[in-house]
This record gives C-alpha cells, sequence and structure tokens, in this order.
C-alpha cells in the first residue's frame, strides 16, 4: 500500500494594479473650499437681485447696475465722470494710509503690550488710562484730529492708528499673561534667562495672540479708513463713498463698499500667510 502524496500546486498571484498619473486625476484640494465659499456671497446676489425688482425700489441698485459702476469705476468708458477709471488712484492713496496707521500701531502696540503683559508695575500705572480711552469712538477724535494735524492725509492715518492700535495692544497682553509658569521654569533650569528667555519663550508663546490682534487691527483700520477720509482728503475710497453719498449715487457707495472689503481680505490673507510662515513650528496654530 503506497503513502499518498500531496503536491501543492504554486496559485498564481494576480497582481494589484498601480494606479497611474493618466489613470484619473484626483480634483484639486482648493476646489472645495473655494466653491464653499462662493455660496453665501451667490445666494445673497440673487436675494439682494430679486428683492429690489420685488419692492421696485430706485433708492438701491441691482447688483447688474453695481457691476456696471465698478467696470466704470475700475476702466471707464461708460459714465466718463470724474470717478470714472479712477480705482487704482483711489485704491492706492486708501491702502497707503491704511497701512501707514496701521503699522505704526502694530509698532506702538506689541512693544508696550509686551511691557504690560510681564510688569505688574507697569500695568498698575499704565492700564486705569487705557481702560478710559479705549472705549471712546474713533469718530469723537476727529474734530480733535483736525485741530492737531491738520485737514488731510496726517489726519485719517491718525485716526486709522487709533483704531487699530488697542486691538493689537490688547491681544499682545492677553498673549503674554497666558504664556505658562511651567515653561518660564524649565527654561530657567535649562539656563536660558534674560533676554533668551523672552525671546525664546515669551514672544513664541505669545506670537499667536499677536498675530490675532494683528488681523483685528488691520480689519478695524480699513473700517476707519471711511471716517478717517472725512477730514478733507481728495483721493481715497472713503473720500469716494463720501462724495458718493452727497450726491446720491448709491452704486457707487456700494462700489466703494465692495473695493474696502476686498482689499481688507487681501490684507488679511497676507497676514495669515506671515502668521503660518512664522509659526510653522507650531502646526496647531495655523489660521
Amino acid at each position: 500500500m503506497s503513502d499518498n502524496v500531496i503536491i501543492e500546486l504554486p496559485v498564481p498571484v494576480t497582481a494589484t494594479p498601480v494606479p497611474t498619473a493618466t489613470s484619473g486625476k484626483r480634483p484639486a484640494t482648493w476646489r472645495r473650499p473655494v466653491l464653499l465659499a462662493l455660496i453665501v456671497p451667490v445666494v445673497l446676489l440673487v436675494l439682494w437681485s430679486v428683492l429690489v425688482q420685488w419692492s421696485g425700489t430706485r433708492l438701491i441698485p441691482t447688483p447688474q447696475a453695481v457691476a456696471i459702476m465698478m467696470w466704470d469705476f475700475a476702466f471707464g468708458g461708460i459714465y466718463d465722470d470724474a470717478f470714472s477709471a479712477t480705482l487704482l488712484v483711489n485704491l492706492w492713496a486708501s491702502t497707503r494710509r491704511v497701512f501707514l496707521g496701521f503699522g505704526l500701531a502694530a509698532l506702538a502696540g506689541v512693544p508696550l503690550g509686551l511691557m504690560l503683559g510681564r510688569s505688574v508695575l507697569l500695568r498698575m500705572l499704565l492700564d486705569p488710562m487705557l481702560s478710559i480711552l479705549r472705549p471712546v469712538p474713533v469718530t469723537a477724535w476727529l474734530p480733535l484730529a483736525m485741530i492737531f494735524f491738520g485737514l488731510g492725509a496726517n489726519s485719517a492715518i491718525f485716526l486709522v492708528f487709533l483704531g487699530a492700535f488697542y486691538p493689537i495692544m490688547l491681544n499682545t497682553v492677553f498673549g503674554v499673561r497666558s504664556v505658562e509658569a511651567r515653561l518660564f521654569e524649565a527654561a530657567a533650569m535649562l539656563g536660558c534667562n534674560g533676554t533668551a528667555q523672552f525671546r525664546s519663550v515669551t514672544l513664541r508663546a505669545a506670537l499667536p495672540s499677536i498675530f490675532n490682534g494683528l488681523r483685528l487691527g488691520l480689519s478695524f483700520a480699513w473700517i476707519l479708513i471711511v471716517v478717517g477720509e472725512m477730514t478733507g482728503v481728495q483721493t481715497g475710497l472713503g473720500a469716494v463713498i463720501m462724495d458718493a453719498r452727497t450726491l446720491s449715487r448709491t452704486d457707487l457707495v456700494i462700489t466703494g463698499m465692495v473695493v474696502i472689503g476686498l482689499a481688507g481680505f487681501v490684507s488679511d490673507r497676507m497676514i495669515i500667510l506671515i502668521n503660518n510662515r512664522l509659526m510653522r513650528w507650531s502646526p496647531q496654530h495655523h489660521a
């Protein structure tokens, strides 16, 4: 009787197809955020157009009328008036004033906030006065600004500075005071003291709050440029809006509002890019 021999045959292995670049393209990662961001503006534009046509009002222009006004404001060729093809001139004038006032506010607010956050004595000395001045509306400073700096761009820059200063300073103070004490203890144990500790521990830990303050300050700067350009300047988006209000040109008023909004959005993206660049060591703090 012979033993049964079992012979195992090799099982053919099917190779898993490797996807190639031509087998299918993954959609770009930026498409979904862009499409989601466009939903609300498109819905608002449709609702705006429907409500204006339904009410029959002539006080509020349709989106189509504003689009025509924006084209003439940028390129001219439609109305051919004093505002035609003046977008770049007015945008540059307002941008220069916004960033001058914002830059001065950052240069003053960040160092002062760092000192107030670290020094109890300085905080006791300055905080009461700053708390009294902070609630005063920037518009209330308009007459004094024109007395101190005269009519023109300097008054506008001063008002923008006031509006941007407090958010930057307060967020910087909050960031410094939020640094955990154990970080200072750990740094001291490693021999990191004085200026090195301030630079490596305090400043780094406070950066997220500082950039939040910078973003808020820049947004307030664009908000207040309209008030600032009520001081007798000849060019600027705020001056255009004021002139359009006087002339009852609502389409031009809305055009100026849209341009300010877009300029503020681009400026905010710039701050976010700088934030992400400086905070690349801390992914959870990316904006």
